[in-house]
């Protein structure tokens, strides 16, 4: 069964759709959607008014890896302490742009060699838990699930329940019929 790129917005994206989340990221293949490019241009155009972003961060001959975020919410998520501590030794300048931020993490996903893990500090993921993601490697959690958990975990049970609340919401509506378009009253 071949899903609606609504229908795939709302499982992997949900939260920065609705706004518990500064951003997701999800990876779309060319072959299941030929007019891509021109699709992703009319859905940044409706929900910018709702200050939602599409930002294509990795674009190859198979795949987009496209980023959907709440450039406010992304701002906050990145000022928080720990942070700079993170990004900085990857060669952002916080002082940037959020444009010229998100250039720089494209910049090191096309590099190649191995996946830029700072990435959850963009997707607003607890500091410590990114710090303890990259330090293990990505062994030695506590808890997984969006992301893996090496801090507290009560706290992120419960965001993790949110998200999944968020995300079934969304996945309804939209499999009931509702476009994205609809649900955001962006159409």
């Amino acid at each position: 069964m071949q899903y609606t790129l609504d229908q795939l917005f709302a499982t992997h994206c949900a939260p920065a759709l609705a706004g518990v989340a500064p951003a997701n990221l999800i990876s779309l293949r060319r072959g299941d959607f030929p007019q891509l490019e021109q699709v992703l241009r009319k859905y940044q155009r409706a929900f910018a008014r709702r200050g939602i972003c599409f930002y294509t961060l990795c674009s190859c001959p198979n795949h987009e890896l496209i980023l959907v975020y709440r450039p406010q919410l992304m701002a906050q998520a990145l000022e928080r302490a720990g942070v700079e501590e993170i990004l900085a030794p990857c060669g952002y300048d916080l002082t940037q742009t959020m444009e010229e931020l998100l250039g720089h993490l494209s910049l090191r996903l096309r590099q190649g060699g191995s996946f830029p893990h700072e990435i959850g500090a963009f997707l607003g993921y607890p500091v410590e838990d990114v710090v303890g993601f990259i330090q293990n490697r990505g062994q030695n959690f506590k808890l997984c699930g969006p992301w893996k958990v090496y801090g507290n975990v009560e706290a992120a049970q419960q965001c993790f329940t949110r998200i999944q609340r968020v995300s079934q919401k969304l996945r309804e509506r939209v499999d009931g019929g509702k476009t994205l378009f609809q649900v955001f009253a962006v159409a």
